[in-house]
């Protein structure tokens, strides 16, 4: 019996790739990449309700070392996929050769996404992880050269697929018909791919290049206000926002919250000078209750320091010229 490592995200793409080969007596392990982009989430539940194994490794900094500087450059957002796909082949190869794989599969589909599954992407994708030839796309493979898998009979190519293009429903009739009909949404949920998180992202690696995977982190952690080219404010919608705050900034950050009234927490970033304190205080109190008071005192708290301004709150129309959208 053959043993195969795939990538495996947790959608209905990957997951029908590791059941196509299942069907066919492939002994099937999946592997899954923690990053500050995306999570595991949805490939252990896939891995549990199916039956195989499943190994999840946490690559955020290498990830994010990657997505600032791709060879093959961006998506329509800030999705590097054609590098992303080739690092996942790369890492997934090691843990191959370490633990006696034969192969490494993915759910990718020809032509399902113009600019990183057209068959050329493909190529590079195989070429740039550094493991050609041990790489194979079961839902799209009759549609592909012949791989040495098939060759050497680890695989039986008649019992692989013949899918492409966007549409999901040839996935949807396979899995229907395999007696798996309440199958997973399509896609990993990755963040890169979604409009308002990369206009954050963008904004964070113009500022600051050598961003940390905290400094990402706190990029889904509630509005974000761009104050100057040296500083930017982070301050919570809610409750969760400001746990989420305090739990990424540990003992270290520069916290803002009104005094007197209750409100949202902030967290200055970057290298703040007095004007972007100042204007850091307005938009903290425009957003507590005290917001239509003439004047807010605002704390300001770090672990070496503590001071306090008074400020006017800055009108709400006002702070919207500093989002980060």
């Amino acid at each position: 019996m053959s043993k195969a490592l795939g990538l495996l995200s947790g959608g209905l793409d990957s997951t029908l790739a590791a059941i196509t080969l299942m069907r066919q007596g492939v002994e099937v392990t999946g592997i899954s990449f923690s990053t500050p982009f995306f999570g595991a989430g949805k490939a252990r539940a896939a891995a549990k309700r199916i039956g195989f194994p499943l190994i999840v490794q946490d690559i955020s900094d290498v990830h994010l070392e990657m997505v600032k500087r791709p060879k093959y450059g961006y998506g329509r957002n800030m999705n590097p996929c054609i590098d992303c796909h080739a690092m996942m082949f790369r890492l997934a190869g090691e843990v191959m050769q370490r633990e006696g794989f034969d192969f490494l599969f993915s759910g990718e589909v020809l032509g399902q996404r113009p600019m990183s599954q057209n068959a050329n992407a493909l190529r590079s994708v195989e070429n740039y992880s550094g493991f050609p030839g041990k790489i194979l796309r079961p839902l799209c493979a009759k549609l592909l050269p012949v791989t040495p898998m098939e060759e050497a009979g680890l695989v039986d190519r008649e019992q692989l697929l013949d899918i492409q293009g966007r549409s999901r429903k040839p996935q949807q009739r396979y899995a229907r018909a395999w007696d798996f009909p309440d199958f997973p949404s399509s896609g990993g949920g990755c963040l890169l791919t979604e409009v308002g998180f990369s206009n954050r992202l963008r904004d964070q690696f113009r500022y600051k290049p050598d961003s940390t995977v905290t400094d990402v982190e706190l990029l889904k952690v509630g509005r974000q206000f761009r104050l100057s080219e040296r500083s930017k404010l982070v301050l919570g919608r809610n409750q969760a926002d400001n746990d989420a705050m305090e739990r990424l900034l540990g003992t270290s950050g520069l916290r803002l919250r009104c005094h007197n009234h209750t409100g949202p927490l902030g967290t200055l970033c970057g290298h703040p000078e007095d004007e972007d304190c100042v204007r850091a205080a307005g938009i903290v109190a425009a957003y507590g209750k005290g917001k239509d008071e003439p004047e807010v005192e605002v704390l300001f708290q770090a672990e070496d320091r503590e001071f306090s301004l008074k400020v006017e709150p800055t009108s709400r129309a006002d702070c919207l010229q500093w989002i980060v959208a």
